[in-house]
């Protein structure tokens, strides 16, 4: 990260409808909260729900905890966002394999996994609520609410 600019983050998952702008709301909050200048994106390693809001099930359990995401729409990871943003940070570790594959060498340690930011919880990924209960979509806003705060923490530590 240069000290001309911003850091920036750009959170994945799969479709970039559930997990990743789930997080990036939360990080948006939270550096609003603090005055932090930081540049967030989320991006889904499959091109599946492109220009698509996040699932509504999403929208409705962030914004019970206050964060607005209805108005993120659903992009694919570029190769550019490897040389775009300062950490790219994979929401599980298909997410990671897939950013490893596609991430030239000279980017590779801007990679992270999510729940990396979260020693001490209880998962090491943050699951896909997609196809679950509505009560996994309370778990991913529980980690990542957990996640972002270290994730700030780095953030702030970093030249």
């Amino acid at each position: 990260m240069s000290e001309d600019r911003k850091p920036s983050v750009l959170f994945v998952c799969t479709g970039n409808i559930c997990r990743s702008p789930t997080a990036e709301g939360i990080l948006r909050k939270r550096v609003e909260e603090l005055g932090l200048e930081v540049v967030v994106d989320s991006a889904g390693t499959h091109g599946y729900h492109v220009g698509d809001a996040p699932d509504p099930r999403s929208i409705r359990a962030a914004a019970k905890r206050g964060y607005d995401i209805s108005r993120l729409k659903g992009r694919k990871l570029s190769n550019d966002d490897f040389e775009r943003f300062d950490f790219v940070v994979a929401l599980d570790d298909e997410h990671m394999r897939l950013m490893q594959r596609a991430c030239p060498p000279a980017h590779q340690h801007k990679l992270r996994g999510m729940m990396q930011f979260a020693p001490d919880a209880a998962h090491r990924e943050v699951p896909d609520p997609y196809y679950g209960p509505a009560d996994g979509f309370e778990l991913v806003l529980d980690l990542l609410e957990q996640a972002v705060e270290g994730l700030l923490q780095e953030i702030r530590q970093r030249p």
